[in-house]
C-alpha cells in the first residue's frame, strides 16, 4: 500500500493512513475561514419516485433570522425522497384548513403550513401543521419554543417529523455531521449541522487533524491530532469542549473507530512494528492486538452490531477491504473489484458498505451489497473520499474535488440525488456523519 498522503514527508514512516487525496501536496487555498463555516446547498438529480410536497412560507418568516420553510424544503429534497412544488405566495399557518382541491391541482401530495411568533422574552414561538392533500387528512404539528440559535434546528425537526410521518423511516435532518478543513496553514475540526450549516469550531492547530469518529452517543469525538509532531489519538467532548488523550504510544496512533457500545475503540499503532489493528478502552489503557499480519492493516470500522470490524490491508499486495471478527483471529477479503480499495464505511443496517476505489487513476465512490456482493459505482467525480452514511443507511456524505476546490457532498445510494455543501473558504475533507441524537 502506498502511504503517500502524509502532511510531511517526515511523518511518511509514521503514519499509517492509506491514501488519502488530503495530503497529495501542499494545498492551494490560502484564504481564511469565516467564524461560521457556511454552506449553501445544491441539489442536482432526479429521483424516480419522490414525493410531491408544498411548503408554504411560515406566518411571520420576514421577521425571522431563518427562513424556517426553505430549510425544511432543502432537508427533503436533500433526501432524495421528496421533490418541492412551490408554495410561494400563500398565506396559510398552522391554523388554517388548506383548499385541498387547490392543492391537488398543484400536484401536492403534501402540504406543510406554519408560523414563528417573536415572544416578549426574546424567544420564538415556532408552530406547524402537516396535511395529507390526498386524503384530506390532518396529519399532526408540532410547537417549539427556542432562542434564534435554536430556530435551524427547528427546522431540521419538522423535517424529521414530515419524513417520518411520510415515509415510516426516521429522519436524520437534526443529526449533526464533523469535518476538517485547511485554510492557509490552520487545519481546523468542525461540528455542524447534517446540512453543513451551523459550524462550530472544535479545535484550531497549525499541525494536521485527520479521521474524526463520532462516538454511538453523538457526544463524543475521536480524531487524531500531529500537533506533538507525530500522531495521536485524542477523544473531544462536544459539549464541553475538553479533550482527553486516548493513544499516544511510541510510533503511530491513528484510524480511531468506536465501537457500537461506545466502550471501546479500534485503533492502527505501530508500537510494536508495522501498522496493525488494535482494541483499546475508551478510558485508554494497555491496547490489545487484533491480529498478526506481515502487511499493513489499517481504516478499520465497525459493523453496527459490533461483531465484525472491516479494515483496509495491503497483505494481498495491494490495498483491499477485508473483514474480521472484533475479537481478534483470521482475515476474510471483502472487496474484489478492483485493485485499489480503500476508506470502508459500513451502513448502520448492515446491508451496504461504501468504499473508494482507484479507477483509471481517479478515485471514486462504491456502495457493495454486501449479502449480494453486487458493486455500483455511485460518482462520476475522480477525487472522492472519507464516505460515510448516515444513521438510517440512505445517504453518505463525502468530500470530493469539484472544478479545483474540495468540498463536501451528499448522495442518496443509488447516486441520483446528489447535494453540494460549498464552502466560503479552505479545503474540506475527512467528513463523519453522526448518530441520531439522543432525546
Amino acid at each position: 500500500m502506498t502511504i503517500d498522503r502524509t502532511p510531511s514527508t517526515s511523518f511518511s514512516a509514521a503514519v499509517p493512513q492509506t491514501m488519502r487525496r488530503s495530503f497529495l501536496a501542499a494545498l492551494a487555498s490560502s484564504s481564511a475561514l469565516p467564524a461560521l463555516a457556511q454552506f449553501r446547498v445544491e441539489v442536482t438529480g432526479v429521483g424516480l419516485t419522490q414525493l410531491p410536497i408544498a411548503i408554504a412560507p411560515f406566518r411571520g418568516e420576514p421577521q425571522s433570522p431563518q427562513k424556517l420553510a426553505a430549510i425544511v424544503q432543502a432537508d427533503l429534497e436533500r433526501s432524495g425522497q421528496f421533490r418541492g412544488v412551490d408554495a410561494s405566495g400563500t398565506q396559510l399557518d398552522e391554523t388554517s384548513r388548506p383548499d385541498v382541491a387547490l392543492w391537488k391541482q398543484k400536484m401536492a401530495d403534501s402540504l406543510v403550513t406554519g408560523s414563528v411568533t417573536r415572544l416578549a422574552d426574546g424567544r420564538f414561538d415556532v408552530r406547524f401543521r402537516l396535511w395529507d392533500v390526498v386524503r384530506g387528512q390532518d396529519l399532526g404539528g408540532q410547537g417549539f419554543a427556542v432562542t434564534s440559535g435554536d430556530l435551524r434546528l427547528v427546522a431540521h425537526r419538522i423535517a424529521d417529523y414530515v419524513y417520518e410521518k411520510l415515509t415510516g423511516e426516521r429522519g436524520i435532518f437534526s443529526t449533526r455531521i464533523t469535518y476538517v478543513t485547511k485554510a492557509g496553514k490552520r487545519y481546523s475540526l468542525w461540528i455542524a449541522d447534517a446540512d453543513g450549516e451551523n459550524a462550530q469550531s472544535a479545535l484550531s492547530s497549525p499541525e494536521p487533524i485527520i479521521s474524526p469518529a463520532w462516538s454511538p452517543s453523538g457526544r463524543q469525538v475521536a480524531y487524531v491530532s500531529f500537533e506533538s509532531r507525530k500522531p495521536v489519538v485524542y477523544v473531544h467532548d462536544v459539549a464541553s469542549g475538553r479533550r482527553r488523550l486516548l493513544a499516544n504510544f511510541r510510533g503511530s496512533n491513528s484510524a480511531p473507530a468506536w465501537a457500537p457500545n461506545g466502550e471501546s475503540l479500534a485503533v492502527t499503532l505501530t508500537r510494536d512494528g508495522g501498522s496493525q489493528l488494535y482494541m483499546i478502552s475508551a478510558e485508554g489503557g494497555e491496547p490489545r492486538r487484533l491480529m498478526q499480519s506481515s502487511g499493513i492493516d489499517t481504516e478499520p470500522v465497525f459493523s453496527s452490531d459490533g461483531q465484525t470490524i472491516f479494515f483496509v490491508s495491503d497483505r494481498g499486495g495491494a490495498p483491499q477491504i477485508y473483514k474480521v471478527s472484533a475479537g481478534g483471529g483470521s482475515a476474510e477479503r471483502v472487496t474484489f473489484t478492483g485493485n485499489y480499495n480503500i476508506s470502508p464505511s459500513v451502513s448502520p443496517d448492515g446491508r451496504w458498505l461504501a468504499y473508494i476505489s482507484r479507477v483509471g487513476g481517479g478515485f471514486k465512490l462504491h456502495v457493495m451489497d454486501l449479502s449480494a456482493g453486487t458493486v455500483t459505482a455511485i460518482t462520476d467525480t475522480t477525487a472522492d473520499e472519507n464516505p460515510s452514511f448516515a444513521p438510517n443507511s440512505r445517504q453518505i456524505v463525502y468530500a470530493t474535488l469539484q472544478q479545483g476546490r474540495e468540498s463536501l457532498m451528499t448522495t442518496t445510494l443509488d447516486g441520483k440525488i446528489k447535494a453540494r455543501l460549498a464552502g466560503q473558504g479552505g479545503d474540506i475533507r475527512e467528513p463523519d456523519w453522526g448518530p441520531f441524537l439522543k432525546h
